[in-house]
């Protein structure tokens, strides 16, 4: 009988072999490839997640966390106000709540 593919794991050190492992493994870096290789900026950095003790304890990527975030709500609106907002063109959302907040300001 034969194994499922859905059973196979996806990658095995059995494929590869035991004497590529070795020979990457015994590869010493020479000075030309080690030129090749890109400095790490402070932008690289930045963006790079932190681990310690193999815990995450910094994201580097992704958008910050916001103090207020925007809640979704559904609301029936009227067709012809639709469409006159998206004509707005790109950000026409943030235009509608900028009205709606300057209509209810306290």
């Amino acid at each position: 009988m034969t194994a499922s593919k859905r059973n196979t794991p996806l990658s095995s050190a059995e494929g590869i072999g035991a004497t590529d492992l070795a020979k990457v493994d015994a590869h010493e870096i020479t000075a030309e490839e080690y030129e090749e290789i890109p400095e790490l900026t402070d932008e690289m950095m930045a963006r790079a997640d932190l681990y310690e003790g193999g815990e995450l304890i910094r994201r580097g990527r992704g958008r910050p966390k916001v103090e207020n975030p925007k809640r979704q709500v559904t609301m029936r609106l009227d067709a012809d106000l639709i469409e006159t907002m998206r004509a707005s063109g790109p950000g026409w959302q943030v235009r509608a709540n900028e009205a709606l907040r300057e209509r209810f300001k306290a």
